[in-house]
């Protein structure tokens, strides 16, 4: 993706620097650059994919940086750490050209004030232009880039040979999936993608979403395939009163009200309600929305059903948000693990006798999927699992444990392009 623009390199760099030194998210500090930026939206563009590659492969970057060095750069050098990063990406893992990509990085550096190191940085850069091909030939790309905290728990959870094939997914970033009611098969044809055995479409990411075919008429919403089985999970949803917390921005919600549900949305942020709510609208989809928040509200009379995609540390999401991994932690589990066990209980308050609770997440920890559902069936007598069969996802028995789960990885479907890390179980109450 060439651009001579060098602004959106710049953008690149104080993108880079707020999320692996300030734990900003990228796509929101994208959204507060391009807010301010005067840039094209093809610079934009080009100014998250560099970050974003940069951010996937930061493991393997970083030890390449570190090679070139003679000594450790002081600690207010840190932003000249950062435009290596930019830099090394350019040289080895974008289409750059060597002298392009080593000549704007000089420039940055003058124009960040980084002058003094302008002949470090081009030495750096130079020396991996030449040896750069063979030290990544020898790296474990997909162990380097994992932080260790990830990968021990991918370790203890899935074993070693599923980690490093969950880590090697993440190297690529996640295509455009897409769910539609209609004829899949015509609307894959006029978006130039493939339907999947989940019956989501398929197609290459590149280009404004919203000026797809479809898209304005709201015909069609973008989601992971993954999220879309999830959804299914409740069953023939058609008359029934479905609750849908933590609901935002709405995809299970617009899945749910597509399937014939009463749907009661409740989520917290009104912000991200706005959202939920302008997709509806564009879908033609009814639902009740509601901002409260879940642990404490309840329906004035008990529900057939309530589907609970809790908050997460979303690192089944990490394909297409590289930059989870710098910005979680496995405090951030912990954390979100108290407050998912006060949604759980909270939903399965809710249901009436015999109805059900499908706990979703969009982790690949344990403590946000497994644990859980464990922890809360050993203290509630009157819930049992409702074991998911492989004909509720397609026939696809990979994304069904032992147990009767749904568990879908990153590196299943890997043929197709892989799938977005989930957890779903279904709970009835007796």
């Amino acid at each position: 993706m060439p651009t001579t623009d060098l602004s959106a390199r710049n953008i690149a760099l104080e993108i880079l620097g707020d999320v692996v030194n300030k734990r900003r998210s990228l796509d929101e500090t994208l959204d507060g650059v391009s807010s301010r930026a005067s840039l094209q939206p093809r610079d934009l563009a080009f100014a998250r994919h560099l970050v974003a590659t940069t951010l996937r492969r930061l493991g393997q970057i970083d030890a390449l940086i570190d090679h070139g060095l003679e000594r450790p750069l002081p600690r207010k050098a840190r932003p000249v750490r950062d435009l290596l990063r930019i830099g090394v990406c350019q040289l080895l893992f974008m289409r750059t050209a060597d002298h392009a990509a080593v000549d704007t990085a000089v420039s940055m550096a003058q124009e960040a004030g980084l002058g003094p190191y302008k002949k470090l940085v081009n030495a750096i850069l130079r020396r991996l232009q030449r040896e750069g091909a063979e030290l990544l030939r020898v790296q474990n790309a997909a162990r380097i880039n994992t932080p260790d905290w990830l990968w021990q728990s991918w370790v203890s959870a899935y074993g070693d040979e599923m980690a490093q094939a969950i880590a090697s997914a993440h190297l690529n970033e996640a295509l455009l999936d897409i769910s539609t009611t209609g004829d899949a098969a015509g609307w894959a044809e006029k978006l130039d993608a493939r339907v999947l055995p989940t019956g989501s479409l398929r197609r290459d990411s590149g280009g404004a979403v919203t000026d797809l075919p479809g898209f304005g008429d709201g015909k069609w919403w973008v989601q992971d395939a993954a999220a879309w089985l999830v959804s299914g999970l409740l069953g023939d949803v058609a008359g029934q009163r479905v609750i849908d917390l933590c609901a935002a921005p709405g995809g299970k919600t617009a899945a749910l009200a597509s399937k014939g549900a009463h749907v009661t949305a409740i989520d917290r942020s009104e912000n991200r309600l706005t959202r939920l709510g302008e997709n509806l609208s564009r879908l033609n989809l009814k639902a009740e929305v509601i901002c409260a928040d879940a642990v404490q509200w309840r329906p004035s009379e008990p529900t057939d059903m309530v589907l609970l995609d809790a908050p997460c540390s979303a690192t089944g999401t990490i394909r297409r948000h590289p930059d989870i991994p710098h910005l979680k932690s496995v405090a951030d589990v912990e954390r979100l693990a108290v407050l998912q066990e006060k949604l759980l209980a909270a939903a399965m308050d809710m249901v009436k006798p015999g109805g059900a609770v499908v706990f979703c997440t969009c982790s690949l920890q344990p403590e946000e999927g497994p644990d859980q559902v464990e922890k809360f069936l050993a203290q509630a007598p009157d819930v049992q699992l409702d074991t998911i069969t492989t004909a509720e996802v397609a026939g696809l028995s990979e994304l069904i444990t032992a147990d009767g789960v749904f568990r879908s990885l990153p590196c299943h479907l890997a043929d197709l392009g892989g799938i977005d890390g989930f957890y779903a179980a279904r709970l009835r109450k007796q």
